[in-house]
């Protein structure tokens, strides 16, 4: 699949949001993916994930890691697809954990999948824990790759989708999104 089609499929979906964003690194832009949107659908999931883990699958992965919520849904199907195992991450006292007495051993080949990176935040925050544990992170998935900057993480970064949006410092807002309100859609 080229990214045309993927975008059609998001476009299709609703999940590309046009308007005015708070995103969660507090930055506004005009865009918005709400993946959420598309992988509500199986049969999306099915072929968002499927193209998503051919491109992994050389990669020799035991397990997927996923930080909640956004690349829990996609990375089940990454996971499934690779016939690897699945695992989560999730958020206690606003920190990424590894609850549910998930496990990892050293020299684990792991591969990281989100929904959309931005900033790589999450990703390196869910690296960092691999890594902690004595894992090996061999990449990080996703969806849609939408970071404007090199994002600081050392291992490849495979995104079916690659868009250079726009992002917005709040003190720094062009004119027509001061005269619009912004929502904050989550993710």
């Amino acid at each position: 699949m080229d990214q045309s089609e993927i975008l059609a499929i998001f476009e299709r979906s609703g999940a590309l949001l046009k308007g005015h964003f708070v995103l969660r690194s507090g930055r506004h832009s005009r865009e918005f993916f709400q993946c959420a949107l598309a992988l509500q659908e199986m049969p999306v999931v099915e072929v968002l994930g499927a193209e998503l883990a051919r491109r992994c699958e050389q990669m020799n992965v035991r397990t997927v890691v996923a930080p909640a919520m956004g690349g829990l849904v996609i990375g089940q199907e990454v996971a499934r697809r690779l016939r690897s195992r699945f695992i989560f991450l999730e958020k206690e006292n606003g920190k990424l954990v590894l609850r549910r007495g998930f496990k990892l051993v050293p020299g684990e080949r792991c591969l990281v999948v989100e929904d959309v990176v931005t900033q790589g935040g999450r990703a390196l925050e869910t690296i960092q824990i691999v890594r902690s544990l004595g894992a090996e992170v061999v990449a990080v998935a996703m969806l849609v790759d939408r970071s404007t900057a090199p994002i600081p993480i050392d291992v490849p970064l495979i995104g079916l989708v690659r868009m250079q949006v726009e992002t917005f410092d709040p003190s720094d807002l062009p004119v027509d999104l001061k005269q619009s309100a912004a929502i904050k859609p989550g993710s």
